[in-house]
């Protein structure tokens, strides 16, 4: 069993006067807070404040870029080229490290949104596209991964630092990406069930899939999804579970393969 692990949750995706899940009350049950850049949701305002209460509470801040797509909050695919994205990589990270250097922090780790996401899980061209940009902004930073997907294979031929991740609230399919939104059972709505899944991934250092499918892997970091009306509920439960079967949690370390 791990014994130690990180909990990251997305965040600052309000916009405006709208408000987006409870960022108050998640960071003070994550260690880790991945934080959106404006390009599918967030505001430089919103950046501000998100930034700060991070730095308040010792928790890590990530870039969090998404695709151009405030409407579709960066859930619809886009078909952009590699130079396109890797700019797109590129300038929502520098915002986000200046916006945590005026906060009085700094961005450990960056992890893509959405579609762009989902689909760089499944293409190792559009992830390398953007890791290297993300790279060639900060060599040290840390890629936060689907863990086990091409992702993965990505950063660790880069060599660079890397974390893998998993999903508390998610299904997976067979080859460990995510179970499409729109299918029955791809988002988990039960904290208990949930915590009692991700203790036996921990357990078998494995991605468990909906099939029942083992897919061994490095977890070093659990996902929180904090947009639905039971994410706080599900952190509590998930947090508190960790820890009474004594897993520590603290901010992933910088580590390469």
């Amino acid at each position: 069993m791990t014994r130690s692990v990180d909990l990251n949750a997305d965040m600052g995706e309000s916009f405006g006067p709208w408000v987006m899940g409870n960022d108050v009350a998640l960071l003070n049950v994550v260690t880790s807070a991945n934080i959106a850049c404006g390009y599918h949701a967030g505001d430089a305002d919103v950046m501000a404040t998100t930034m700060a209460r991070a730095v308040q509470r010792d928790v890590g801040i990530g870039a969090h870029p998404g695709f151009p797509d405030l409407q579709g909050f960066g859930r619809r695919r886009m078909a952009l080229s590699h130079e396109e994205l890797a700019n797109l990589v590129t300038y929502q990270l520098g915002a986000a490290r200046a916006m945590a250097h005026a906060a009085g922090g700094r961005v450990r780790h960056l992890k893509l949104h959405g579609a762009l996401s989902n689909m760089a899980s499944a293409d190792a061209g559009m992830a390398r596209a953007c890791y290297e940009a993300a790279l060639k902004v900060d060599p040290d930073i840390i890629i936060m991964v689907l863990a086990a997907t091409p992702m993965e294979q990505v950063v660790r031929d880069l060599g660079c630092n890397w974390a893998g991740e998993i999903f508390a609230d998610r299904a997976y399919e067979d080859d460990a990406t995510l179970v499409a939104r729109g299918k029955p059972g791809a988002v988990l709505h039960d904290a208990d069930a949930a915590a009692e899944r991700i203790l036996g991934m921990l357990g078998e250092g494995a991605i468990i899939a909906e099939s029942g499918k083992r897919i061994p892997t490095r977890i070093d970091t659990i996902c929180l999804h904090g947009d639905g009306a039971e994410a706080v509920a599900m952190a509590r439960a998930l947090k508190a579970r960790l820890l009474a079967e004594g897993i520590t949690l603290e901010k992933f370390a910088r580590r390469g393969s």
